[in-house]
């Protein structure tokens, strides 16, 4: 169960306006997009065991960056082993066409060997994982006080540049 903030430690702690927490909701593509926004997803994934999916989709996002070939299969290999084979520490859920897609495109890895493996996990995340953070009381807790929403206090609009505090993922 997510404790919210205060499950939190102190030192992984920084400010964010009401305003970026606000545009969070609006896709997970903008959550995950700001530096803040995933470290408090990543938090609330952690506090349900799943944040193996955001570490998937963070791990096939620096692969494709890989510009060096002789860089793709070591790497590959590694997120294969971590979450894709059967039994990997971190195993992400694919269906059983995806997964022997994944396989077999890692024998002979290109940039985008993972992107079917990838395109899955975001959608689980973003049909799943998303709204739930969105209905949690950590999330709420970061929208606003009493969980009634960004700017919103006892019924008097909160001053848009009153930061609320967030974990700092760098």
């Amino acid at each position: 169960m997510c404790k919210g903030l205060a499950g939190l430690p102190a030192s992984c702690l920084r400010r964010v306006s009401q305003e970026e927490v606000k545009k969070w909701a609006e896709s997970l593509e903008n959550l995950i997009s700001h530096e803040c926004g995933l470290a408090a997803f990543r938090a609330f994934l952690q506090s349900e065991y799943s944040e193996e999916n955001i570490d998937f989709w963070l791990s096939c996002e620096e692969f494709k960056k890989i510009k060096s070939p002789s860089k793709l299969s070591p790497r590959a290999e590694k997120i294969y082993r971590e979450f894709v084979s059967a039994q990997a520490p971190k195993e992400v859920n694919l269906d059983a066409r995806t997964r022997a897609e994944t396989s077999r495109g890692v024998r002979e890895p290109t940039r985008t060997c993972f992107d079917a493996a990838q395109r899955q996990v975001f959608q689980l995340l973003e049909e799943d994982c998303y709204p739930r953070f969105l209905r949690s009381r950590f999330y709420l807790e970061l929208a606003g006080p009493s969980g009634r929403g960004p700017g919103e206090q006892g019924g008097a609009p909160r001053a848009p540049d009153v930061p609320t505090r967030l974990p700092q993922c760098a």
